[in-house]
Protein backbone atom coordinates (compact mmCIF):
# COMPACT_ATOMS: atom_id res chain seq x y z
CA UNK A 1 0.00 0.00 0.00
CA UNK A 2 2.40 2.06 1.06
CA UNK A 3 4.48 1.46 -1.89
CA UNK A 4 1.55 2.49 -4.34
CA UNK A 5 1.58 5.90 -2.59
CA UNK A 6 4.95 6.91 -2.63
CA UNK A 7 5.07 8.38 -6.19
CA UNK A 8 2.16 10.24 -5.40
CA UNK A 9 4.13 11.97 -2.34
CA UNK A 10 7.21 12.29 -3.94
CA UNK A 11 5.24 13.85 -7.21
CA UNK A 12 3.10 16.64 -4.65
CA UNK A 13 6.24 17.25 -3.03
CA UNK A 14 8.17 18.49 -6.90
CA UNK A 15 4.88 20.12 -7.15
CA UNK A 16 5.14 21.73 -3.91
CA UNK A 17 9.00 22.67 -4.20
CA UNK A 18 8.44 23.41 -8.20
CA UNK A 19 5.52 26.26 -7.18
CA UNK A 20 7.58 27.49 -4.33
CA UNK A 21 10.89 28.42 -6.71
CA UNK A 22 8.20 29.93 -9.31
CA UNK A 23 6.62 32.05 -6.70
CA UNK A 24 10.17 33.00 -5.11
CA UNK A 25 11.12 33.69 -8.78
CA UNK A 26 8.10 35.80 -9.39
CA UNK A 27 9.35 37.54 -5.91
CA UNK A 28 12.64 38.36 -6.96
CA UNK A 29 11.28 39.44 -11.00
CA UNK A 30 8.93 41.60 -9.54
CA UNK A 31 11.22 43.15 -6.73
CA UNK A 32 13.86 43.37 -9.63
CA UNK A 33 11.53 45.32 -12.04
CA UNK A 34 10.16 47.32 -9.45
CA UNK A 35 13.66 48.39 -8.76
CA UNK A 36 14.57 49.10 -11.71
CA UNK A 37 11.23 51.53 -12.47
CA UNK A 38 12.60 52.94 -9.35
CA UNK A 39 15.61 53.50 -10.69
CA UNK A 40 14.41 55.27 -13.79
CA UNK A 41 11.86 57.30 -12.18
CA UNK A 42 14.77 58.55 -9.47
CA UNK A 43 16.82 59.38 -12.85
CA UNK A 44 14.22 61.23 -14.98
CA UNK A 45 13.39 63.18 -11.81
CA UNK A 46 16.95 64.59 -11.77
CA UNK A 47 16.78 68.32 -11.05
CA UNK A 48 20.20 69.38 -10.10
CA UNK A 49 22.32 70.59 -13.94
CA UNK A 50 25.11 72.06 -15.00
CA UNK A 51 25.23 73.97 -17.86
CA UNK A 52 28.43 75.30 -19.55
CA UNK A 53 29.32 78.26 -21.13
CA UNK A 54 32.21 80.26 -22.60
CA UNK A 55 30.68 83.76 -22.55
CA UNK A 56 30.27 84.62 -26.06
CA UNK A 57 27.29 86.79 -27.35
CA UNK A 58 25.44 83.79 -29.32
CA UNK A 59 24.85 82.18 -26.32
CA UNK A 60 22.34 84.67 -25.16
CA UNK A 61 19.71 81.82 -24.95
CA UNK A 62 21.45 80.45 -21.71
CA UNK A 63 22.06 83.25 -20.14
CA UNK A 64 18.12 84.37 -20.65
CA UNK A 65 17.10 80.52 -20.05
CA UNK A 66 18.88 80.87 -16.14
CA UNK A 67 18.05 84.66 -15.51
CA UNK A 68 13.96 84.27 -16.52
CA UNK A 69 13.53 81.09 -14.81
CA UNK A 70 12.63 78.86 -17.30
CA UNK A 71 15.23 75.99 -15.89
CA UNK A 72 13.12 76.79 -13.18
CA UNK A 73 9.90 76.54 -14.91
CA UNK A 74 10.95 72.88 -16.04
CA UNK A 75 11.63 71.87 -12.14
CA UNK A 76 15.79 71.85 -12.96
CA UNK A 77 18.24 73.57 -10.54
CA UNK A 78 20.76 74.88 -12.57
CA UNK A 79 24.27 75.80 -12.49
CA UNK A 80 25.98 77.80 -15.18
CA UNK A 81 29.87 77.04 -15.29
CA UNK A 82 32.34 78.86 -17.24
CA UNK A 83 34.63 76.89 -19.28
CA UNK A 84 36.64 77.38 -22.14
CA UNK A 85 36.48 75.57 -25.86
CA UNK A 86 38.83 72.50 -24.81
CA UNK A 87 37.12 72.40 -21.06
CA UNK A 88 33.66 72.28 -22.73
CA UNK A 89 34.26 69.31 -25.61
CA UNK A 90 35.82 67.27 -22.84
CA UNK A 91 33.40 68.17 -19.71
CA UNK A 92 30.52 67.49 -21.98
CA UNK A 93 32.18 63.50 -23.60
CA UNK A 94 32.79 62.90 -19.98
CA UNK A 95 30.03 64.09 -18.40
CA UNK A 96 31.08 66.81 -15.87
CA UNK A 97 28.46 69.20 -17.92
CA UNK A 98 25.48 68.29 -18.60
CA UNK A 99 24.39 70.66 -21.52
CA UNK A 100 25.58 73.93 -23.41
CA UNK A 101 24.62 74.71 -27.01
CA UNK A 102 27.36 75.12 -29.27
CA UNK A 103 28.74 74.88 -33.17
CA UNK A 104 27.13 72.25 -34.94
CA UNK A 105 30.00 71.70 -37.08
CA UNK A 106 32.54 71.66 -33.80
CA UNK A 107 31.00 69.27 -32.42
CA UNK A 108 31.10 66.78 -35.17
CA UNK A 109 34.53 65.51 -35.41
CA UNK A 110 34.65 65.05 -31.61
CA UNK A 111 31.74 62.71 -32.20
CA UNK A 112 32.90 60.90 -34.81
CA UNK A 113 36.35 60.34 -32.98
CA UNK A 114 33.79 58.44 -30.45
CA UNK A 115 33.27 61.85 -27.93
CA UNK A 116 29.88 60.83 -26.25
CA UNK A 117 27.79 64.10 -27.39
CA UNK A 118 24.35 64.15 -28.72
CA UNK A 119 22.66 67.13 -30.39
CA UNK A 120 18.69 67.88 -29.27
CA UNK A 121 17.73 70.97 -31.13
CA UNK A 122 18.94 73.89 -33.05
CA UNK A 123 18.61 77.15 -31.99
CA UNK A 124 20.41 80.01 -34.61
CA UNK A 125 21.60 80.26 -37.93
CA UNK A 126 25.61 81.80 -38.78
CA UNK A 127 27.77 84.78 -38.68
CA UNK A 128 30.62 82.96 -40.73
CA UNK A 129 32.21 84.28 -43.93
CA UNK A 130 34.99 84.02 -45.97
CA UNK A 131 36.42 87.63 -47.45
CA UNK A 132 38.85 89.37 -49.55
CA UNK A 133 40.18 92.60 -49.74
CA UNK A 134 37.68 95.44 -51.15
CA UNK A 135 39.84 96.42 -53.73
CA UNK A 136 40.79 92.09 -54.80
CA UNK A 137 40.16 91.27 -58.27
CA UNK A 138 39.26 87.97 -56.41
CA UNK A 139 35.60 87.57 -57.09
CA UNK A 140 34.52 84.15 -55.63
CA UNK A 141 35.41 81.49 -53.70
CA UNK A 142 36.84 79.30 -57.13
CA UNK A 143 39.23 82.10 -57.09
CA UNK A 144 41.11 81.08 -53.89
CA UNK A 145 42.83 78.12 -55.10
CA UNK A 146 46.67 78.76 -54.70
CA UNK A 147 45.90 81.38 -52.65
CA UNK A 148 46.87 82.70 -48.57
CA UNK A 149 43.70 82.46 -46.42
CA UNK A 150 44.15 84.12 -42.78
CA UNK A 151 42.26 81.72 -39.72
CA UNK A 152 41.63 83.08 -36.17
CA UNK A 153 43.63 81.40 -33.88
CA UNK A 154 44.10 77.51 -35.20
CA UNK A 155 42.81 75.36 -38.06
CA UNK A 156 39.97 73.86 -36.66
CA UNK A 157 38.04 77.03 -35.84
CA UNK A 158 34.77 77.54 -36.93
CA UNK A 159 35.23 79.88 -39.38
CA UNK A 160 38.38 77.50 -40.65
CA UNK A 161 35.57 74.78 -40.91
CA UNK A 162 33.31 76.64 -42.92
CA UNK A 163 35.98 78.21 -45.15
CA UNK A 164 36.86 74.58 -46.07
CA UNK A 165 33.41 73.69 -46.76
CA UNK A 166 32.69 76.31 -49.17
CA UNK A 167 36.40 75.98 -50.59
CA UNK A 168 35.62 71.95 -51.61
CA UNK A 169 31.85 73.02 -52.61
CA UNK A 170 33.87 75.00 -55.86
CA UNK A 171 36.53 72.10 -56.21
CA UNK A 172 39.57 73.49 -53.94
CA UNK A 173 40.90 70.82 -52.03
CA UNK A 174 41.34 72.25 -48.73
CA UNK A 175 42.93 69.98 -46.38
CA UNK A 176 46.46 71.89 -45.74
CA UNK A 177 48.03 68.25 -47.37
CA UNK A 178 46.52 68.68 -50.70
CA UNK A 179 48.65 72.76 -50.73
CA UNK A 180 46.21 74.03 -52.53
CA UNK A 181 45.21 76.52 -50.36
CA UNK A 182 47.70 77.59 -47.61
CA UNK A 183 46.20 78.24 -44.27
CA UNK A 184 47.97 81.11 -41.84
CA UNK A 185 46.37 81.12 -38.44
CA UNK A 186 46.00 85.01 -36.78
CA UNK A 187 44.75 86.43 -33.33
CA UNK A 188 41.19 87.39 -34.65
CA UNK A 189 41.72 91.23 -34.10
CA UNK A 190 44.85 90.97 -36.34
CA UNK A 191 42.82 89.28 -39.41
CA UNK A 192 42.16 92.30 -41.11
CA UNK A 193 45.91 94.00 -41.05
CA UNK A 194 47.05 90.80 -42.38
CA UNK A 195 44.62 91.18 -45.42
CA UNK A 196 45.62 94.92 -45.48
CA UNK A 197 49.60 94.17 -45.20
CA UNK A 198 49.21 91.63 -48.06
CA UNK A 199 50.12 88.57 -45.77
CA UNK A 200 46.98 86.76 -46.84
CA UNK A 201 44.79 86.82 -50.09
CA UNK A 202 41.43 86.24 -48.30
CA UNK A 203 40.04 85.74 -44.17
CA UNK A 204 37.55 83.48 -42.87
CA UNK A 205 35.57 84.98 -40.09
CA UNK A 206 33.06 85.38 -37.63
CA UNK A 207 30.74 88.24 -36.27
CA UNK A 208 31.02 90.76 -35.33
CA UNK A 209 35.14 91.01 -37.20
CA UNK A 210 33.56 90.42 -40.57
CA UNK A 211 30.88 93.23 -40.22
CA UNK A 212 33.46 95.85 -38.36
CA UNK A 213 36.17 94.94 -41.18
CA UNK A 214 33.01 95.50 -43.48
CA UNK A 215 31.97 99.02 -42.25
CA UNK A 216 35.22 99.74 -42.10
CA UNK A 217 35.93 99.20 -46.04
CA UNK A 218 38.08 96.63 -45.73
CA UNK A 219 37.00 93.74 -46.94
CA UNK A 220 34.07 92.57 -49.37
CA UNK A 221 32.42 88.84 -49.02
CA UNK A 222 32.34 86.35 -51.30
CA UNK A 223 30.94 83.51 -48.92
CA UNK A 224 28.29 84.24 -46.11
CA UNK A 225 26.68 81.40 -44.18
CA UNK A 226 23.85 84.03 -43.50
CA UNK A 227 22.75 84.95 -47.00
CA UNK A 228 24.63 82.20 -49.23
CA UNK A 229 22.50 78.95 -50.24
CA UNK A 230 22.37 76.41 -48.92
CA UNK A 231 24.12 77.44 -45.43
CA UNK A 232 21.64 80.55 -45.00
CA UNK A 233 18.82 77.79 -43.58
CA UNK A 234 21.52 75.64 -42.01
CA UNK A 235 22.22 75.66 -38.31
CA UNK A 236 25.21 77.20 -37.11
CA UNK A 237 24.44 76.20 -33.18
CA UNK A 238 22.42 73.65 -31.62
CA UNK A 239 22.03 72.68 -28.15
CA UNK A 240 24.34 69.91 -27.02
CA UNK A 241 24.18 67.27 -24.08
CA UNK A 242 26.34 65.09 -22.88
CA UNK A 243 25.61 61.24 -23.98
CA UNK A 244 25.05 60.15 -20.62
CA UNK A 245 23.00 62.25 -19.15
CA UNK A 246 20.73 61.93 -21.99
CA UNK A 247 21.02 58.39 -21.80
CA UNK A 248 20.58 58.22 -17.82
CA UNK A 249 18.59 60.93 -17.36
CA UNK A 250 16.21 61.38 -20.56
CA UNK A 251 13.47 63.60 -19.00
CA UNK A 252 15.98 65.83 -17.50
CA UNK A 253 17.98 66.52 -21.16
CA UNK A 254 14.34 67.15 -22.08
CA UNK A 255 13.59 69.81 -19.69
CA UNK A 256 17.09 71.52 -20.40
CA UNK A 257 16.92 71.21 -23.80
CA UNK A 258 13.10 73.06 -23.76
CA UNK A 259 14.00 75.69 -21.40
CA UNK A 260 17.14 76.58 -23.99
CA UNK A 261 14.71 76.91 -26.64
CA UNK A 262 12.45 78.95 -24.61
CA UNK A 263 15.21 81.29 -23.77
CA UNK A 264 16.70 81.61 -27.79
CA UNK A 265 12.99 82.38 -28.43
CA UNK A 266 12.54 85.06 -25.80
CA UNK A 267 16.05 86.23 -27.30
CA UNK A 268 14.58 86.63 -30.64
CA UNK A 269 11.93 88.84 -29.50
CA UNK A 270 13.98 90.62 -26.75
CA UNK A 271 17.28 91.41 -28.06
CA UNK A 272 18.18 94.56 -26.54
CA UNK A 273 16.73 93.44 -23.09
CA UNK A 274 18.77 89.81 -23.52
CA UNK A 275 21.96 91.95 -24.66
CA UNK A 276 21.21 94.10 -21.52
CA UNK A 277 21.67 91.52 -19.23
CA UNK A 278 23.86 89.62 -20.50
CA UNK A 279 26.20 92.28 -20.34
CA UNK A 280 25.02 93.91 -16.60
CA UNK A 281 25.47 90.16 -15.15
CA UNK A 282 29.09 90.12 -16.92
CA UNK A 283 28.07 86.65 -18.89
CA UNK A 284 30.07 88.99 -21.90
CA UNK A 285 32.43 91.82 -22.03
CA UNK A 286 30.52 94.47 -24.20
CA UNK A 287 28.15 97.18 -24.64
CA UNK A 288 24.52 96.62 -24.30
CA UNK A 289 24.32 98.63 -28.17
CA UNK A 290 27.03 96.60 -29.60
CA UNK A 291 25.57 93.38 -27.98
CA UNK A 292 21.94 94.23 -29.39
CA UNK A 293 23.22 94.66 -32.81
CA UNK A 294 25.36 91.46 -32.35
CA UNK A 295 22.22 89.64 -31.63
CA UNK A 296 20.14 90.82 -34.22
CA UNK A 297 22.46 89.29 -36.97
CA UNK A 298 22.41 85.91 -35.60
CA UNK A 299 18.40 84.94 -36.44
CA UNK A 300 17.46 82.87 -33.56
CA UNK A 301 14.66 80.44 -34.70
CA UNK A 302 14.66 77.18 -32.47
CA UNK A 303 14.01 74.01 -34.84
CA UNK A 304 14.08 70.21 -34.84
CA UNK A 305 13.51 68.91 -37.84
CA UNK A 306 15.54 71.15 -39.98
CA UNK A 307 18.32 70.49 -37.05
CA UNK A 308 18.69 66.99 -37.96
CA UNK A 309 18.67 67.36 -41.74
CA UNK A 310 21.20 70.57 -41.19
CA UNK A 311 23.36 67.55 -39.85
CA UNK A 312 22.93 65.46 -41.85
CA UNK A 313 24.53 68.04 -44.73
CA UNK A 314 27.21 69.36 -42.70
CA UNK A 315 28.54 65.91 -42.49
CA UNK A 316 28.20 65.24 -46.71
CA UNK A 317 29.87 68.35 -46.74
CA UNK A 318 33.06 68.63 -44.39
CA UNK A 319 33.55 64.94 -45.32
CA UNK A 320 33.93 66.04 -48.81
CA UNK A 321 36.28 68.95 -47.52
CA UNK A 322 38.29 66.52 -46.05
CA UNK A 323 37.34 67.26 -42.26
CA UNK A 324 36.41 63.81 -41.87
CA UNK A 325 37.54 60.16 -42.29
CA UNK A 326 37.09 58.93 -45.53
CA UNK A 327 35.43 55.84 -44.11
CA UNK A 328 32.91 57.36 -41.95
CA UNK A 329 29.62 57.37 -43.26
CA UNK A 330 27.85 60.87 -43.48
CA UNK A 331 24.00 59.28 -42.51
CA UNK A 332 25.59 57.12 -39.86
CA UNK A 333 27.42 60.06 -37.88
CA UNK A 334 24.35 62.18 -38.49
CA UNK A 335 22.06 59.76 -36.38
CA UNK A 336 24.76 59.21 -33.99
CA UNK A 337 24.77 62.64 -33.26
CA UNK A 338 21.69 63.36 -32.42
CA UNK A 339 18.90 62.67 -29.95
CA UNK A 340 15.12 62.69 -29.98
CA UNK A 341 13.53 63.62 -26.13
CA UNK A 342 10.11 63.74 -25.15
CA UNK A 343 8.30 67.06 -25.61
CA UNK A 344 10.80 68.70 -27.86
CA UNK A 345 9.17 68.89 -31.10
CA UNK A 346 8.85 71.45 -33.76
CA UNK A 347 5.00 71.50 -32.96
CA UNK A 348 5.77 72.06 -29.46
CA UNK A 349 7.88 74.87 -30.49
CA UNK A 350 4.89 76.73 -32.94
CA UNK A 351 3.03 76.93 -29.97
CA UNK A 352 5.82 78.41 -27.28
CA UNK A 353 4.97 81.81 -26.24
CA UNK A 354 7.19 84.03 -24.66
CA UNK A 355 7.08 87.85 -23.31
CA UNK A 356 7.37 91.02 -25.14
CA UNK A 357 9.12 93.21 -23.31
CA UNK A 358 8.11 96.87 -23.88
CA UNK A 359 11.85 98.50 -24.17
CA UNK A 360 13.22 94.88 -25.07
CA UNK A 361 12.60 94.44 -28.56
CA UNK A 362 14.38 94.99 -31.78
CA UNK A 363 16.29 98.42 -32.50
CA UNK A 364 17.19 99.30 -35.46
CA UNK A 365 19.49 97.20 -37.05
CA UNK A 366 22.55 99.40 -37.61
CA UNK A 367 24.36 98.89 -41.50
CA UNK A 368 28.00 97.91 -41.42
CA UNK A 369 29.28 101.22 -41.51
CA UNK A 370 27.17 101.93 -38.09
CA UNK A 371 27.80 98.94 -36.24
CA UNK A 372 31.71 99.20 -37.14
CA UNK A 373 31.38 102.79 -35.49
CA UNK A 374 29.96 101.17 -31.99
CA UNK A 375 33.48 100.07 -31.61
CA UNK A 376 35.54 103.24 -32.20
CA UNK A 377 39.07 102.64 -31.22
CA UNK A 378 39.15 99.63 -29.10
CA UNK A 379 41.81 97.67 -29.35
CA UNK A 380 42.69 94.08 -28.84
CA UNK A 381 39.70 91.34 -28.76
CA UNK A 382 36.97 92.47 -30.03
CA UNK A 383 33.90 90.70 -28.55
CA UNK A 384 32.69 87.32 -30.64
CA UNK A 385 30.21 85.85 -31.58
CA UNK A 386 30.99 82.10 -31.87
CA UNK A 387 35.01 81.87 -32.72
CA UNK A 388 37.51 81.14 -30.25
CA UNK A 389 39.94 83.28 -28.60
Amino acid sequence: MSATKLPGRRWRMRYVLTTLVAACAGVILLIGCSGNESKDSVANARTKVNVAYLGLTCEAPLFSAYENGYFKEEGLDVELVKTDWDGLREGLGIGRFDANHTLVMYILKPIESGTDVKITAGVHLGCLRVQVAAQSNLKSAADLKGKRIGVPTHLGSPPYLFASRVLAANNIDPRPEAKEVEWLPFPPAELGKALQDGRVDAIATADPIGTILLGKGVVKTIADQAKDAPYDQEYCCAVVVSGKFAREHPAAAAKTTRAILKGAKWVYENPTAAAKMAVEKQYVASTVEINSQALLKLNYMPGIERCKHNILEAAVEMKKAGLLKPTTEPDELAKRAWVDLDGVTDAWIKELKVEKLANGGRPRMLDAKGFAGLFGDRKGVIDNCCIME
